[in-house]
């Protein structure tokens, strides 16, 4: 796999790790944050980074200062934004043109989410977000996708049917209630990591690849 170290720096001056990973003739960029537990090296980010690139896609992950750091408390969401803003500048910068995205998993998909409905990231076409986290565990509730009404670009929804940080009987309302600008994929019995239990007869390597499919034709869509 083709990849880059590289290192971004917050207008504080404090800088953090990112990770440019591109075929060589790439079709589109996304710009990918991580989930709240785990930072960008951990496998569930690196399965999908190199099955995007394995379709035509480049990405850019990076790191929260948190975890940047080692802590386990994330960032408060304006130094969250921030970085989001960040990464997606390098990004665009690297992507010379080609069509530009940002989004992330669990934590960092909110996080984009939230930066974007609060002012527009520059030429990014489009959100893609990897298990939503709609709410706590064992806590339902809608309020963390109020903000959603506020993103005008296209949103693609990548989620288990399983979540429970996603309960889909309240997801796909607020998701309808988006119109056109949400498009939302099921993995049927996957949880919020994308696991599907044996019984299934499905591999967690198989869910994923399935909705990496999804997400690059979504990307690379006329």
């Amino acid at each position: 796999m083709r990849t880059e170290n590289l290192s971004l720096t917050l207008p504080g001056g404090e800088t953090v790790s990112g990770l440019w990973q591109a075929p060589p003739a790439p079709k589109a960029v996304l710009s990918l944050a991580h989930g709240a537990g785990a930072g960008m090296l951990h496998r569930h980010m690196a399965s999908a980074a190199d099955g995007l690139e394995a379709r035509g896609i480049a990405t850019l992950r990076y790191q929260f200062p948190y975890m940047e750091k080692g802590g386990r408390r994330p960032d408060p969401p304006p130094v969250a934004h921030a970085v989001v803003r960040l990464a997606a500048a390098e990004a665009r910068r690297r992507a010379r043109g080609l069509p530009l995205f940002a989004g992330g998993r669990s934590f960092g998909a909110r996080m984009t989410s939230q930066a974007q409905a609060k002012a527009p990231l520059d030429e990014v076409r489009g959100l893609v977000f990897f298990a939503f986290p709609l709410h706590p565990a064992g806590k339902p509730g809608v309020d963390r996708a109020d903000h959603l009404a506020d993103v005008a670009v296209p949103m693609l929804f990548l989620q288990g049917t399983a979540d429970t940080l996603a309960t889909l009987g309240l997801l796909e309302p607020v998701l309808e209630g988006l119109g056109a600008r949400a498009t939302l994929v099921l993995a049927q019995d996957a949880d919020h990591s994308f696991h599907v239990p044996a019984r299934t007869g499905r591999k967690d390597a198989d869910v994923l690849a399935a909705l990496l499919d999804d997400a690059a034709a979504w990307m690379t869509r006329g």
